[in-house]
């Protein structure tokens, strides 16, 4: 059975790109655009990894992180952010990501930390 991934991210292009990728290699992509309903299509997908992005309409990215590790069986999270500051990796970490890349990212870096995240 095809691992599970919920991408929450709200620009189009990423989020095409990145189920491109990821449905190449054999996973299983679901999407949510909005922040208000992230965690609702978690419940939905039940995905087995995150692709979390900070800046999303209605809902930060890392209020939605913390509800994620709230749930009884949460999933790895990978946030991808376009805001690299030191303290919002320090923010993420603390709350309890699993990674955290910026954007812009190379297909390849992307691919294997999802890679490394589902086989950990």
């Amino acid at each position: 059975m095809a691992k599970r991934v919920l991408i929450i991210e709200d620009e189009p292009n990423i989020v095409v790109s990145l189920s491109f990728l990821l449905e190449r290699q054999g996973l299983q992509v679901f999407t949510e655009d909005d922040g208000a309903n992230a965690i609702e299509s978690l419940k939905k997908a039940e995905p087995d990894l995150v692709i979390l992005d900070v800046m999303l309409p209605n809902r930060s990215g890392f209020d939605i992180l913390q509800d994620i590790h709230n749930l009884p069986l949460s999933p790895r999270v990978l946030m991808l952010t376009a805001k690299g500051q030191g303290r919002d990796r320090q923010q993420a970490e603390e709350i309890g990501v699993d990674r955290f890349m910026t954007k812009p990212f190379a297909n390849t870096e992307i691919v294997s930390a999802v890679e490394a995240l589902l086989h950990d």
